[in-house]
């Protein structure tokens, strides 16, 4: 059965995968910053998954840490689910169906999603002990263990929605996981993503700059940094993004 996490993709059933998901950028030697909380644990944490050099090292790290990925996350003041709930419900309609969780993790922002009124949601991640988790809070429709980066094995204007939280950023998922996504989101709906200001800095901008050239998405929203973790020193700051496909 297919499965969800949701910070990292890798994909378990694509080994040809290497050369989209994994995207350090050089000088980062700590996940962005977001790496203290869990330098110290057997699983490595963010620090281990940031570094490491091969996908299936990264699930790995990720199905190791997902039995205290919940409380280390609530621990360090994690911002993301929050925020991309925030923003969602600003531009996309409540009941509004299917919705994808593009790095669904343990299904932190699956849980609120279902209480706000957004029924049925997928889960989709790399790791197979993360999207365990995320199963059994009983909140997803369907669990897709795979990458981002790659092509997906949805049809295109599958879903009326997409939320991606903490995945883009380095180490993890690069620009070049739009393009999937913005072909899997029907027209008129939206996605809503956060962007660790490195990556931002690195050509992501330019990217989104270059798709609204190209009339495939509208910048709905867009929000001033912020430390997504501030339970953590030395965080680098990220960016939320609604992006609405035309």
């Amino acid at each position: 059965m297919p499965v969800a996490l949701g910070r990292v993709f890798l994909a378990t059933t694509v080994p040809q995968f290497s050369p989209f998901g994994y995207h350090p950028i050089e000088g980062e030697q700590r996940a962005g910053g977001e790496t203290a909380m869990a330098g110290n644990k057997d699983h490595g944490g963010l620090g281990a998954a940031y570094a490491a050099q091969r996908p299936e090292d990264v699930a790995a790290i990720y199905d190791s840490w997902s039995e205290t990925y919940d409380a280390d996350m609530s621990a360090a003041g994690y911002r993301h689910p929050t925020i991309c709930l925030a923003l969602l419900a600003r531009h996309l309609p409540r009941g509004a169906a299917p919705l994808l969780d593009a790095g669904a993790g343990t299904g932190l922002i699956g849980e609120w999603l279902a209480i706000t009124g957004y029924p049925q949601v997928e889960a989709l991640d790399i790791s197979q002990g993360m999207l365990s988790k995320a199963a059994a809070k009983g909140v997803y429709s369907a669990l897709h263990c795979l990458a981002l980066g790659g092509p997906l094995p949805f049809a295109d204007n599958a879903y009326a929605g997409i939320v991606s939280a903490g995945v883009f950023t380095s180490g993890h998922v690069g620009a070049e996981g739009l393009d999937e996504l913005i072909r899997v989101c029907r027209p008129g709906g939206v996605i809503v993503l956060t962007i660790k200001n490195t990556l931002w800095n690195a050509g992501f901008a330019d990217r989104i700059a270059a798709l609204e050239a190209e009339v495939r998405v509208v910048r709905a929203e867009e929000t001033a940094p912020y430390v997504s973790m501030p339970g953590e020193a030395d965080t680098v700051p990220s960016r939320g993004l609604v992006l609405r496909v035309s």
